[in-house]
């Protein structure tokens, strides 16, 4: 039998996974200028944003182990996938974009920003990040169903979770504040999965391995 993670590391994963994903907006520079990119608040809640990412797929995995029925795991397996997709983006739009703003402003030269523009539209960058978003929503939802299927934890805790990654492609489109609001409601999700999970007593479920 697989050796099952302890309740409480999964709450921890999903309680400081979502508060990593509020700071991710709340630090992040609302702006996408050459000033904002070049900033330290840019490379911080990116890089905030990139450990909630690692954090959900290990709070999900974790889930599973927890319920340990088939669609627990196939959640964790499209969660993570999600995930692999994503945070290729992330690290360049964290590290890549922060050296070529700095090197616009420090050199006077504007259109090297173009090359910004160039990566995130770009024909292979562009659909391999929506794809990873829409996988992470996809694993939100499936794990959302399969505690409301089970008789281990309350059946509404992992809606909001789910809701919050369906939202997170749309919330791109809204005002700088919408997007500070969608990190909260992450937040909110994670931390009402860790309590549910933290108060877990009973036997995790059998092994899917």
């Amino acid at each position: 039998m697989a050796t099952r993670p302890a309740p409480l590391l999964t709450a921890a994963a999903f309680a400081v996974g979502g508060v990593l994903f509020f700071l991710y907006p709340a630090i992040r520079p609302s702006g996408d200028d050459a000033m904002a990119m070049a900033s330290t608040g840019w490379v911080a809640g990116h890089a905030a944003a990139m450990a909630g990412f690692v954090l959900l797929g290990l709070a999900v995995l974790g889930l599973h182990q927890l319920l340990g029925d088939r669609l627990s795991l196939r959640a964790a397996a499209v969660t993570w996938a999600g995930a692999g997709l994503t945070l290729p983006y992330y690290g360049a739009e964290d590290f890549g974009l922060n050296v070529i703003a700095q090197r616009s402003l420090r050199d006077g030269t504007p259109a090297l920003m173009e090359l910004a523009e160039q990566f995130r539209y770009g024909p292979v960058a562009m659909p391999m990040f929506a794809a990873g978003l829409l996988l992470l929503a996809a694993g939100t939802v499936m794990a959302a169903v399969a505690v409301w299927r089970s008789d281990v934890l309350p059946k509404w805790s992992g809606t909001a979770l789910a809701v919050a990654f369906v939202l997170f492609v749309p919330q791109f489109f809204g005002p700088y504040p919408l997007r500070v609001a969608h990190g909260a409601l992450i937040m909110v999700a994670g931390l009402w999965m860790a309590a549910v999970v933290a108060r877990f007593r009973g036997s995790p479920g059998p092994s899917a391995a």
